[in-house]
């Protein structure tokens, strides 16, 4: 069975353009996940990747067309300037760690409407009441917001050195049995072919 290290941002759109493709790939081919939020502005700057507001203006020019064009090709809608951006992760992503945790719930689906909310809805995910109503909406209790901050904090911290050690470098970033990696949701396709056994 493949175990796929998900290492993503609560900030990154292209994570959000993934929608739940990862699970319903990961089902299929009776893969694990497990879930690794981490803070991408600093996961840049260790790898030699520049942030969004130290971009060249073509670069960030060319994000903008990408992003029209991914939201059109998956069906999703995206407002590529949402009033909340950037905000603070580390609220969203300790939710996650927390859930991971906890279990019971649809930790996709939950990774997922908090993306939506920034990137779809323009809600704030750094705001107690939007996490808590992901978390419920997932089927997981809503006061795991409040919870476990301190050990999420640290596993959030780990989650970074960890994607560090592996190679990673941006959002989403998918690493299958520490070894095979796959950068980007349009690498989705490949992840499932390399899955199947046929890449």
């Amino acid at each position: 069975m493949a175990q796929i290290d998900y290492y993503f941002s609560t900030l990154s759109p292209f994570t959000y353009l993934g929608g739940t493709t990862l699970e319903q790939i990961a089902a299929r081919h009776g893969a694990t996940i497990t879930y690794k939020p981490l803070d991408i502005v600093t996961l840049f700057a260790r790898t030699g990747g520049v942030a969004l507001p130290d971009r060249h203006i073509a670069r960030k020019a060319y994000r903008l067309q990408e992003l029209r064009r991914g939201a059109k090709k998956a069906g999703l809608p995206l407002n590529a300037k949402p009033m909340f951006f950037p905000t603070n992760p580390a609220p969203s992503s300790y939710a996650i760690i927390t859930a991971q945790t906890a279990g019971g719930g649809d930790l996709g689906g939950l990774v997922h409407a908090i993306l939506r909310a920034i990137w779809a809805e323009e809600k704030d995910i750094a705001e107690s009441e939007v996490i808590r109503a992901a978390l419920s909406d997932a089927g997981f209790a809503p006061d795991l917001a409040d919870k476990g901050m301190l050990s999420a904090a640290e596993e959030y911290a780990r989650n970074l050195e960890h994607a560090v050690t592996a190679g990673v470098f941006g959002s989403p970033f998918y690493v299958v049995d520490g070894a095979e990696m796959f950068w980007g949701h349009d690498r989705l396709d490949d992840l499932d072919r390399h899955l199947a056994g046929d890449l």
